[in-house]
């Protein structure tokens, strides 16, 4: 059996590497990693609006499935985000209506919009946090490299080839430290890439 993590949904953070994209914050229950998965415009307008208590003039797609939900007496048990694979999170919904339950498949941006409807849980894996959560932590030794906070999140990325491990590393706690988590999320992705690579 597959060990759950609950989460909640810290925040969201402007994308300044990705135009028209935003960094979805998770934080796992009593723990001290952070989750960061890149949504989109559209489904992030959704979810902050559910986070700001604002109702839209007209329902919203996340609105409507809700809308369906309660209309059916469907209820949305919990939202499971249960891989990750080629750059993205694949998400399903468990559904429960009339004492039988249904597995459906979804972005995790859209199933995240409905759960935050629904007051439902979501969970991951303890996998998934292993391999792709950010741990607050000081324990990286410094590097001479990369320690311009000042240079430009685009040129960060660009000259990310270039850099060793070991900076991006610590290039990754200054980020998590400035509460830079889109930045955060690339650098990530980078350094398991490599290390993808290198186990390869």
């Amino acid at each position: 059996m597959t060990n759950k993590v609950k989460l909640s949904i810290l925040g969201i953070s402007f994308s300044q590497v990705q135009a028209g994209a935003y960094a979805l914050i998770f934080a796992e229950e009593n723990g001290i990693r952070r989750l960061p998965i890149v949504i989109g415009t559209p489904e992030a307008q959704s979810i902050a609006l559910v986070m700001e208590n604002m109702t839209p003039p007209r329902p919203l797609a996340h609105d409507l499935i809700y809308n369906i939900f309660e209309s059916l007496s469907i209820e949305l048990l919990e939202v499971f985000i249960y891989k990750f694979e080629d750059g993205a999170f694949f998400a399903e919904l468990l559904l429960r209506q009339d004492n039988r339950e249904f597995r459906i498949d979804s972005r995790t941006s859209d199933a995240v919009a409905i759960a935050l409807r629904t007051h439902s849980p979501i969970f991951t894996t303890e996998t998934i946090m292993q391999n792709m959560a950010i741990v607050f932590d000081e324990k990286e030794v410094l590097s001479t490299e990369f320690q311009n906070k000042d240079m430009e999140v685009e040129e960060i990325v660009e000259n990310m080839e270039e850099v060793k491990i070991d900076a991006l590393k610590k290039r990754l706690e200054e980020a998590i430290k400035d509460e830079d988590y889109e930045l955060a999320t690339k650098l990530r992705d980078e350094i398991n890439r490599r290390q993808g690579a290198e186990n390869g």
